[in-house]
């Protein structure tokens, strides 16, 4: 067993990689809304937004599965070895995210072009646990029917950059899920679209 120390030095070495994972996640999903917004006002995005469309194109479902891999293997760690006590919320997260890592390797593996239909409910499901779960912990004196004593839902186990917590690293990992999805789901029409 390691000393204390350098398990600390460990988690919060970690935690700080999970919070710099989550500003590339937010990075990339602000690239993505930005291609896709843009694309409609000026011709120059249009066809930047079709090239990288056509590169995530079906590589769309791996990301998303390399996302959701993270995400469940980042949560495992924090629970497991960082030994972070996950509170109710944080389990509700964990159910939308965990079968993810699972139903995207199989949608990419049979190159399911309906992956969407039963992906993306389950990742806003997750991503709208994470909004009230950051908000409360932004608020702790709320009531809230969720929260126990022993492992309450406001305690902010990783705070980095000012806004990063472990709510926000999940809302992040569900909102890139969504949007790379949705891209692979458009990226073979939009490519190629002659009305652009």
């Amino acid at each position: 067993m390691p000393p204390v120390g350098s398990l600390s030095v460990n988690v919060q070495t970690m935690s700080t990689l999970f919070a710099l994972l989550t500003v590339v996640a937010q990075l990339s999903l602000l690239a993505i809304i930005v291609l896709a917004i843009g694309a409609r006002l000026t011709p120059g995005l249009a066809h930047a937004r079709d090239a990288i469309w056509e590169v995530i194109g079906d590589n769309g479902i791996w990301l998303a599965w390399i996302v959701a891999l993270t995400a469940t293997l980042g949560s495992l760690y924090l629970s497991e070895i960082a030994h972070f006590d996950p509170c109710k919320l944080c389990w509700y997260q964990r159910i939308a995210m965990y079968p993810l890592a699972v139903v995207l390797l199989i949608a990419a593996l049979r190159r399911d072009r309906d992956h969407w239909h039963y992906a993306v409910p389950v990742a806003l499901i997750g991503a709208a646990l994470s909004i009230y779960h950051y908000q409360l912990e932004r608020f702790p004196h709320q009531t809230s029917l969720s929260c126990e004593a022993e492992s309450p839902c406001t305690v902010v186990w990783i705070w980095r950059f000012h806004y990063i917590s472990i709510p926000m690293m999940a809302l992040s990992g569900f909102a890139l899920i969504i949007a790379l999805l949705l891209v692979a789901r458009h990226a073979g029409f939009e490519a190629f679209d002659p009305t652009d």
